[in-house]
């Protein structure tokens, strides 16, 4: 798997571009300013945007190629991000370190997603948001992107599951037009959701 994602990110043009997810663009206007972590990120498209808007960014990864487009992309927009390459179900941060954490298309199989959600509600803050955009099953039908095993794809009932935690702030299924670089064009089924601690 690894390996794959070091193919796409070694590729030239970055594989999602360089623009940020709209939707967790729209959600991080509307929060005040702190610590925002940004699991498989990727080429850093996310992460640049929200240290532009003076956001404090840590970011993993663990393809070498996707850091290094992060790093170089950072560079190029003069901004800092804690970027690491790692697992996601290796990586330990301190409890309660984050305002906001972005999965934004982070797929996984049913147990590494038990687990590294369960990981995740730990990072976070009080009152602090977790905000995600993934695909749906009846993505399958579409060209635009994502796993083609149902088993890594979401439904309401997942998340709801995963995040019961949390205060359900939004989450809703939604067709949309995907634009965002070479591997994610057109029609798209995804799930948004924003839950709060």
């Amino acid at each position: 798997m690894n390996q794959t994602w070091n193919q796409r990110y070694a590729e030239k043009d970055f594989a999602y571009g360089i623009l940020p997810n709209e939707f967790l663009k729209e959600q991080i206007e509307k929060l005040p300013k702190g610590n925002i972590l940004l699991p498989c990120e990727g080429e850093g498209r996310n992460a640049v945007y929200a240290a532009q808007n003076g956001w404090n960014v840590t970011a993993f990864d663990f393809s070498d190629a996707g850091f290094e487009k992060a790093n170089l992309l950072a560079s190029q927009n003069q901004v800092t991000i804690n970027y690491c390459i790692a697992d996601a179900l290796e990586i330990s941060f301190e409890p309660e370190s984050f305002d906001v954490i972005a999965l934004i298309y982070a797929h996984f199989s049913e147990k590494a997603r038990l687990q590294f959600h369960a990981k995740i509600i730990t990072w976070l803050k009080p009152g602090g948001s977790i905000i995600l955009e993934v695909f749906n099953p009846l993505q399958l039908n579409n060209t635009s992107g994502g796993p083609k095993e149902v088993s890594m794809l979401y439904t309401k009932e997942i998340i709801e599951h995963d995040f019961k935690k949390l205060t359900t702030k939004l989450l809703s299924l939604e067709s949309i037009v995907l634009n965002e670089g070479k591997y994610h064009q057109g029609n798209a089924e995804v799930i948004r959701y924003v839950g709060i601690k």
